[in-house]
Formats: structure tokens, sequence, C-alpha cells
């Protein structure tokens, strides 16, 4: 008897962590990931945003949880490890969403930015990878997705301290990719250019108050391409890595860029 071929980017029985879940590009991953069949764990620095997330999961029929969780302390990693484990199980999947940005060079980062953006950026995409992994390797099969940017790959002007986190991410996901090859667990990073979150709106109107419009413009003709690109746009991607359509894809840095690279 021919059993029907499974739909193609099903996540059907995996448990999926999701950091930065409470909005933008997180809150996409975290919306289609349940889409396709996964359970979400809803990690984000915002509780609010998380348990509000998690509400709008379940009511389409998803199993989800929401923990409020600060992924530059170790201590609070772990106990959301543990807290995701005893709600849902041990993760199939890790997809580092969670970061902060800051605008400037190497002489107008200050050392206390420079701390906060390796904090959140560095340590909390290394603490996570650490914490979950290990169960990962235990099974066999895992897969981790990093966010990292197009910043990893070249110089952006006034984006010192980000690049410099940013480009740590990229190595780190090569390590892990290298160390893990043989032992089933899988991990590539998603390099962005400009994604329109509701960060970039909030950055315009704090910044440049009254000028949104003509700002919003500028920054989307950066790309080539004309626009931002979503956080649809990244989730897919994101989804692609995590799914066993992947299977054969590990230590990877792909461009969801605009044409930046090339043009």
């Amino acid at each position: 008897m021919t059993h029907p071929a499974r739909p193609p980017f099903r996540l059907d029985g995996r448990i999926a962590v999701v950091t930065g879940a409470g909005s933008g590009i997180g809150l996409a991953v975290a919306k289609l990931f349940a889409q396709q069949g996964a359970a979400i764990a809803l990690w984000d620095l915002n509780a609010e945003a998380a348990a509000a997330a998690r509400a709008d999961l379940e009511s389409k029929g998803a199993r989800a949880v929401s923990i409020a969780v600060d992924v530059s302390l170790a201590d609070s990693v772990r106990a959301a490890t543990a807290a995701t484990q005893q709600s849902l199980g041990d993760a199939d999947i890790l997809v580092n969403s969670a970061g902060i940005a800051h605008v400037g060079s190497i002489l107008s980062t200050s050392e206390a930015d420079f701390d906060r953006l390796y904090a959140v950026n560095v340590k909390g995409t290394y603490l996570c990878m650490q914490a979950l992994a290990p169960a990962m390797l235990d099974r066999g099969h895992g897969a981790i997705v990093n966010l990292a940017s197009i910043a990893s790959l070249m110089g952006i002007e006034d984006r010192f301290a980000y690049g410099m986190t940013k480009g740590a991410v990229l190595t780190m996901t090569y390590s892990v990719a290298v160390d893990f090859m043989k032992k089933g667990v899988r991990c590539n990073c998603i390099c962005p250019a400009r994604i329109h979150t509701p960060f970039v709106d909030g950055f315009l109107a704090k910044n440049y108050p009254g000028r949104e419009a003509e700002m919003m413009k500028r920054l989307s003709e950066y790309q080539p391409i004309g626009r931002m690109g979503t956080p649809e746009e990244v989730a897919a991607l994101a989804l692609y890595l995590a799914s066993d359509e992947a299977g054969f894809v590990t230590g990877q840095a792909f461009p969801l860029d605009g044409g930046v690279l090339v043009a």
C-alpha cells in the first residue's frame, strides 16, 4: 500500500524554542512554525508580549507555552529550559531571534553599549545553544537557526558594536555546525538586511519625529530591491532550515538582503 507523501516543511511532533518570540521576527517564526505543526515555547524578556502571543497560538489550536527569560543570564536560561521541558518536552528546534541593536562607530560606542550588545546578542545566543543542545545530542537530531545579519558579512556604517555581535553569531554557527556535524544536530544562520519590524517604527518615531516617511523611504532604498524585508520572509527561511527538507544543510549563512551583497 502506498502512503501519501508528507507535505513539505511540516514540523508535526516537533518542539521549537523561539527566543524574542513576543514581537517582530521571533513572533513571525513562532506563528509559522505553529502553523506547520510544531509546539512552541515562546521565550521573551517581555512576559506580557510572550503571553499574548501564546494565547493567540492556542486560539488557533497550537500547543504553546510562554516563558519570561533574560537570555543574557545563565540562571534565567536554565530555568526557561527546565520550564519548557516540563511543559512541552525537550526541544527539537531552537531559533535564536532575541537581539538588540545599536547605532554608533567605535568612537561613539561606550563601554556600556558594547557590553550590553555583547550580553544579549552574543552571550544570549551562546547560553541558549549551550542549554538546549545537550538534549538534541542525546536524541541524535535537532536544528538550530541563529539570526545573524548582513553586518556579519560586510561593514555597515555606524554599526560597530552590532556588527561585532553578529560576526560572533556567524562564527559560533560555524563552530557548532562543525562540532555537531556527525551527531545529528544541524546549525545554520540567517543574515538579513533591514527587516520592517515594530523596532524600526519605534526607532524612527524616537529619532526622526515628523520625518518618519522620509526616513522609511531612505531605509527601504538601501536595499537595491527597493524595500525592507518582512518578518514573514525571515520566518519562511527559518522554517526551511528547521525542517527535514534542509537535512543536508549545516554550517551555512543565508543572506536575506534584497540584493545588498551583489549590488
